[in-house]
């Protein structure tokens, strides 16, 4: 979930942790530029993510930006080292819609798709005349924002373009070919908030796997279109059950974070008004704040929940489903959902210390906050984390926007290193923002 001009539970953490290395022995000037290799052979790499685009530019959050991401895919287009553009999820936005708007206008995810590709028809352009020359391949990992969006409805707008996605709906990480110690997701499966719920509401909406951010999301853009003055509300007052189980006190912790989370965030509505519109993924009705914020009856007296009832007791099974390899504390997940730093955590956590795990560089999306850190691994060799950051039109978590990865490939000569380099697009101008280098 992302801040409301890049909505995310709570604030998230700016970790600014940047490491920088160089390989003086490696015989390729990297200086030349961000998609040139210094010789013939085609094997570099772009992933980039977080491009949130809508299928109505008054609310959506790419929207100045496009012009821009339009030049840079050509110019990637034009590369003759670039062998691969990987879109790691957050590509096609369902969950940035006001709550109060019918997403699909009263027809279905394949239509609302096609809308986002008239709407963003110059970008949708582009990356189908790369797909169509074929010299560069087009991948796409799934995020939270399009967490529901199918694999034939993605084929329907970009015909041929290659879906890493795991068994499961709205998840998948992708290992380029050659790239076996590469991997790249969205990032979303390791947060409570954000990761998909098969468990949750099957009573209510049977098969959905919307998670409680979702929800979150569409308060949040009401509150961006509204902007109102004071709150038309407040969320009423829970206080720990005093049976003091372990449920509860989850389920307290979970009421804390949705109510810091709608008093940062105020809509000039009622929370009892049903101004949530759903028909969306099994959801067919209109629902009010109330029925996702936990309440007491009495004072002090058993918590309860309406939506995402029990959701604080499924995460171990949640996880499970999503394939998460080191599983998260539950305290921990709802605690931290919130920070940046629990996806850098996370990306060292389930790579780098997984002893079932070979990955030497992970990139992740989802918190719009570009950056590249080192570490070891459980073996104590260096392992490199890098997030791609966001194209939105304006980041509140870093004070960059249009930014992307590029990984070079190491040869097989014993000096060569396998670069990945951190760049933004400000004013259209491609500027190294940081990089780093691994020999594996």
């Amino acid at each position: 979930m992302k801040n409301p001009t890049s909505i995310s539970i709570l604030c998230l953490v700016v970790l600014c942790v940047v490491q920088f290395s160089s390989c003086k022995s490696d015989p390729v000037d990297h200086t030349i530029g961000a998609f040139n290799n210094g010789g013939n052979e085609r094997n570099m790499i772009v992933v980039m993510s977080d491009l949130h685009l809508g299928a109505d530019l008054s609310y959506a959050e790419c929207s100045k930006n496009l012009g821009s991401l339009e030049k840079l895919l050509k110019q990637i287009k034009a590369a003759p080292n670039v062998k691969e553009l990987v879109i790691a999820g957050d590509m096609l936005d369902e969950w940035f819609v006001p709550a109060n708007v019918d997403t699909y206008q009263g027809k279905d995810q394949a239509d609302f798709v096609k809308r986002i590709a008239v709407t963003n028809k110059g970008v949708i352009d582009v990356l189908n005349s790369i797909i169509k020359e074929k010299k560069i391949r087009v991948t796409y990992v799934p995020g939270n924002h399009d967490l529901t969006i199918t694999a034939a409805n993605v084929e329907s707008i970009l015909p041929g373009i290659y879906q890493a996605r795991d068994d499961k709906q709205g998840l998948g990480t992708y290992s380029p070919a050659d790239g076996a110690k590469i991997a790249i997701e969205h990032g979303h499966r390791y947060n409570f908030f954000c990761a998909p719920d098969p468990i949750s509401n099957q009573d209510i909406a049977p098969g959905t796997i919307l998670p409680p951010g979702y929800f979150y999301t569409r308060i949040a853009v009401l509150y961006v279109m509204q902007k109102p003055v004071t709150p038309a509300d407040t969320p009423p007052v829970v206080t720990k059950d005093p049976s003091g189980t372990a449920s509860q006190s989850l389920l307290y912790t979970y009421w804390y974070v949705w109510s810091k989370a709608l008093a940062s965030y105020p809509i000039a509505n009622k929370f009892d008004e049903k101004i949530i519109v759903t028909n969306v993924d099994g959801f067919n009705g209109n629902y009010a704040v109330n029925d996702i914020l936990p309440y007491q009856t009495t004072p002090g007296g058993v918590i309860d929940v309406k939506l995402f009832k029990g959701v604080q007791d499924s995460w171990t099974q949640r996880q499970t489903l999503n394939h998460v390899a080191i599983p998260i504390p539950i305290s921990q997940a709802i605690a931290n959902a919130g920070k940046g730093s629990e996806s850098e955590f996370q990306a060292t956590n389930q790579y780098f210390l997984n002893p079932n795990s070979d990955k030497r560089i992970v990139v992740f999306g989802h918190t719009h906050d570009p950056k590249i850190i080192a570490s070891t691994n459980l073996s104590g060799q260096k392992c490199i984390y890098a997030n791609s950051g966001t194209w939105i039109d304006h980041n509140t978590v870093a004070p960059t926007t249009m930014s992307f990865v590029v990984i070079t490939p190491q040869s097989a000569t014993a000096s060569s290193q396998t670069y990945v380099k951190l760049y933004n697009f400000e004013n259209e101008v491609i500027t190294t923002m940081a990089q780093d280098s691994i020999r594996y």
